[in-house]
Protein backbone atom coordinates (compact mmCIF):
# COMPACT_ATOMS: atom_id res chain seq x y z
CA UNK A 1 0.00 0.00 0.00
CA UNK A 2 1.67 3.37 -0.75
CA UNK A 3 1.32 6.50 1.40
CA UNK A 4 -1.21 7.96 -0.60
CA UNK A 5 -3.00 5.02 -0.55
CA UNK A 6 -2.57 4.72 3.32
CA UNK A 7 -3.56 8.60 3.70
CA UNK A 8 -6.87 7.81 1.59
CA UNK A 9 -7.98 5.12 4.23
CA UNK A 10 -7.46 6.80 7.21
CA UNK A 11 -9.03 9.71 6.09
CA UNK A 12 -12.47 7.44 4.72
CA UNK A 13 -12.53 5.29 7.80
CA UNK A 14 -12.26 8.01 10.58
CA UNK A 15 -15.47 10.10 10.79
CA UNK A 16 -13.49 13.07 12.22
CA UNK A 17 -9.75 12.97 11.87
CA UNK A 18 -7.08 15.79 12.47
CA UNK A 19 -3.69 15.98 10.96
CA UNK A 20 -1.47 17.91 13.42
CA UNK A 21 1.57 18.77 15.15
CA UNK A 22 2.18 16.63 18.10
CA UNK A 23 -0.45 14.89 19.89
CA UNK A 24 -4.30 16.15 21.50
CA UNK A 25 -2.72 16.02 24.98
CA UNK A 26 0.52 17.34 24.04
CA UNK A 27 0.31 19.20 20.83
CA UNK A 28 3.48 20.62 19.22
CA UNK A 29 2.02 24.19 17.71
CA UNK A 30 -0.31 26.39 18.56
CA UNK A 31 -2.52 26.38 16.08
CA UNK A 32 -2.65 21.92 16.57
CA UNK A 33 -3.36 22.94 20.10
CA UNK A 34 -6.51 26.01 19.57
CA UNK A 35 -7.91 23.26 17.21
CA UNK A 36 -8.15 20.27 19.20
CA UNK A 37 -9.29 22.52 22.21
CA UNK A 38 -12.14 23.29 19.65
CA UNK A 39 -13.01 19.78 18.73
CA UNK A 40 -13.28 18.98 22.76
CA UNK A 41 -15.16 21.98 23.23
CA UNK A 42 -17.71 20.54 20.17
CA UNK A 43 -17.48 17.22 22.54
CA UNK A 44 -16.39 15.44 19.52
CA UNK A 45 -14.60 12.31 19.24
CA UNK A 46 -12.24 12.45 16.86
CA UNK A 47 -8.99 10.30 15.90
CA UNK A 48 -5.41 12.01 14.98
CA UNK A 49 -2.06 11.22 13.21
CA UNK A 50 0.78 13.55 14.93
CA UNK A 51 2.43 14.55 11.04
CA UNK A 52 6.17 15.25 13.17
CA UNK A 53 6.27 11.37 14.14
CA UNK A 54 5.71 10.56 10.00
CA UNK A 55 7.63 12.70 7.79
CA UNK A 56 6.18 10.95 4.95
CA UNK A 57 2.52 11.69 5.69
CA UNK A 58 3.55 15.69 6.28
CA UNK A 59 5.44 15.38 3.01
CA UNK A 60 2.13 13.89 0.92
CA UNK A 61 -0.72 14.77 2.57
CA UNK A 62 -1.02 18.43 1.25
CA UNK A 63 -0.38 16.87 -2.24
CA UNK A 64 -3.80 15.12 -1.39
CA UNK A 65 -5.87 17.36 0.48
CA UNK A 66 -4.67 20.65 -1.70
CA UNK A 67 -4.11 22.40 1.73
CA UNK A 68 -0.20 23.31 2.46
CA UNK A 69 -0.39 23.94 6.19
CA UNK A 70 -1.27 21.76 9.35
CA UNK A 71 -3.74 21.37 11.38
CA UNK A 72 -5.59 19.65 8.79
CA UNK A 73 -9.43 18.92 10.16
CA UNK A 74 -11.46 15.83 7.76
CA UNK A 75 -15.56 15.45 8.35
CA UNK A 76 -16.83 12.32 6.77
CA UNK A 77 -14.04 12.58 4.24
CA UNK A 78 -14.11 16.08 3.60
CA UNK A 79 -11.15 18.45 4.64
CA UNK A 80 -13.01 20.97 6.65
CA UNK A 81 -9.44 23.04 6.69
CA UNK A 82 -7.52 24.30 9.20
CA UNK A 83 -6.99 26.04 12.45
CA UNK A 84 -8.97 29.39 11.01
CA UNK A 85 -11.42 27.88 9.34
CA UNK A 86 -12.48 25.41 12.36
CA UNK A 87 -12.28 28.52 14.88
CA UNK A 88 -14.55 30.21 12.64
CA UNK A 89 -17.10 27.40 11.64
CA UNK A 90 -17.00 27.16 15.51
CA UNK A 91 -17.40 30.77 16.75
CA UNK A 92 -20.50 30.89 14.09
CA UNK A 93 -22.02 27.24 15.41
CA UNK A 94 -21.43 26.01 12.01
CA UNK A 95 -19.11 23.42 13.40
CA UNK A 96 -21.04 21.94 16.38
CA UNK A 97 -23.79 21.07 13.51
CA UNK A 98 -21.81 19.61 10.66
CA UNK A 99 -20.17 17.48 13.77
CA UNK A 100 -23.19 16.55 15.30
CA UNK A 101 -25.09 15.73 12.19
Amino acid sequence: MTIEEKLKEQISENNILIYMKGTPYEPRCGFSAKTVQILIDCEAEFSYVDVLANEEVRAVLPSISDWPTFPQVFVDGELIGGADIVSEMHESGELKKLLNS
